[in-house]
């Protein structure tokens, strides 16, 4: 299995692989979607035929090679059917979250210049039609239960090489306009591969999609099911404890998404001690924010499974990936280890990154010639350091570095200690302008799941934990604000500092 896994990620394109695939296992599942009492499954032949199928019909419509077709759609076999159409056309696909609005998805399109845009007509309450009109975008169509259909005698060869830009992801855009992410097939099955082989996966592992498909993790899921040849379960619409019914169904072995996702696992395993809460679930696994020690324990102590977590980001949605066969301090203190084909270099405490998984820049060349360095390295903007075997240490973000009375502080550094405390649910530290200091060590807390009546945390038990846990005292929080739900995104639920920031900088402690 891993020597055919090995072989397949040498396929030139995202079809070519797709099109080995099915002749390898066309009757086997690859997605299985689960949307309550909706149960459909999409075999490996039948993503090639459907695709063609697709691709013909989109040819009908005039998209050819090269065609940018942008496409906000849900986490549906129809969506990975239309992606892989348009992959089998050689067009340029522009995948846009299905939670952006009019802002984020304009500046899309028109950056873009998509000359299609693919939508799911009414979708949870929110008219993507009427939005797309209203903005004037060029041929919009409705790409939900219904796709385009066509002969697959009439499409061109598919394209021979995997090395032109043909996709464009978005960055989350949280403190600026969204800068368009090039990507080919070729990189986007390099950062796939890198996540399949360090989770030692097997065709009898059952996957799940509880993430938005439109996510540079959308294909680097997809990749994995294609080299390793199982299923995935998709959920349109995840929410827990809803959703576990469909992991118990469908019998998940490996699930996850975020940190983010863990602690949703772990706070209804917490309900049923004792018992598993997803009996066949045996990894959970993923990346895109920080991971506390604290929970990587939690996790294994708790729930009998184990957690491996990664790096990834969407301008390289593979970087590094722990393992099931790392040790447990390195899974609980580490990012993992990078594959022989991605180089790391820490060049004054930041993390800068080449090889194939690693984006080709972006839409804007003066937004590419700042993010990589005269040797072809991206400059990530996060700290870190690599361990003697290779793994790898994140410390933060460069933003995320507080500087008080001249003094260097790591926000993660503070975050790790206080995941720790039993009335924090979850945390962000951030720096906030400050006459005297220059900036003053906030903690934000989101109170912890606990029985009515209990005690939530004080500034002043906070700063004992953290002096008990021996932090130094130059680095303790001088304000802490406790709320219901930190803000976060809508696709790895990852904390929005920024919001914290405008929502907290005027106050004065």
């Amino acid at each position: 299995m891993k020597d055919t896994a090995y072989a397949l990620s040498a396929s030139r394109t995202l079809w070519e692989l797709v099109d080995r695939r099915a002749d390898l296992t066309p009757d086997r599942p690859v997605l299985l979607q689960d949307d309550g009492p909706d149960h459909r499954v999409l075999t490996f032949g039948g993503l090639r035929e459907g695709a063609e199928r697709v691709a013909a019909g989109l040819y009908g419509m005039g998209v050819r090679p090269g065609t940018v077709v942008a496409w906000q759609l849900p986490t549906r076999i129809e969506t990975a059917l239309l992606s892989f159409a348009l992959a089998r056309l050689g067009a340029v696909q522009s995948p846009v979250i299905p939670f952006y609005r009019d802002r984020e998805v304009g500046f899309a399109l028109r950056e873009s210049k998509a000359e299609f845009f693919a939508v799911p007509g009414t979708w949870r309450g929110y008219d993507h039609t009427g939005m797309a009109r209203r903005l004037g975008a060029k041929g919009v169509f409705e790409a939900y239960d219904d796709l385009p259909d066509g002969d697959p005698a009439v499409l061109p060869a598919p394209p021979a090489e995997g090395t032109s830009v043909r996709w464009i992801y978005w960055t989350s855009g949280t403190t600026s306009d969204p800068k368009g992410v090039l990507h080919t097939d070729r990189s986007l099955i390099a950062g796939g591969s890198c996540l399949a082989h360090a989770l030692h996966l097997a065709a009898d592992d059952v996957g799940s999609m509880a993430f938005p498909y439109a996510h540079i993790a959308g294909p680097d899921y997809t990749v994995m099911l294609l080299l390793y040849g199982f299923p995935a379960v998709m959920f349109e619409q995840f929410a827990l404890p809803d959703a576990l019914e469909g992991y118990r169904r469908h019998g998940v072995t490996v699930a996850g998404g975020s940190t983010a996702f863990y602690s949703m696992f772990l706070a209804e395993q917490r309900k049923r001690p004792g018992t598993k809460v997803i009996p066949t679930l045996r990894l959970l696994a993923g990346g895109g924010a920080p991971k506390p020690p604290d929970l990587q324990h939690a996790v294994t102590r708790e729930m009998g499974v184990q957690l491996t977590h990664g790096y990834g980001m969407t301008e390289v949605p593979m970087i590094t990936m722990g393992s099931p066969d790392d040790t447990a301090e390195n899974l609980a203190t580490t990012e993992g280890r990078p594959p022989a084909e991605m180089e790391i270099r820490i060049v004054d405490g930041e993390v800068r990154l080449r090889g194939e998984a690693v984006c080709q820049g972006y839409l804007d060349p003066a937004q590419t010639a700042e993010a990589f360095d005269e040797e072809g390295f991206l400059r990530t903007g996060d700290l870190g350091h690599l361990t003697g075997t290779g793994h790898l240490v994140l410390t933060g973000r460069r933003k995320d570095v507080i500087i008080r009375k001249g003094e260097n502080i790591s926000a993660k550094e503070i975050e790790d200690l206080l995941h720790g405390h039993p009335a924090v649910g979850d945390v962000a530290v951030i720096g906030l302008p400050d006459a005297e200091r220059g900036e003053r060590v906030c903690a934000v807390v989101e109170r912890a799941a606990q029985a009515p009546g209990a005690e939530e945390p004080t500034l002043a038990a906070v700063t004992s934990y953290l002096r008990a846990k021996g932090l130094s005292v130059h680095k303790l929080p001088e304000q802490l604000e406790v709320v219901d739900a930190l803000p976060r995104n809508e696709t790895l639920r990852k904390v929005l500092k920024y919001k914290l920031r405008e929502r907290y900088s005027g106050t004065v402690k």
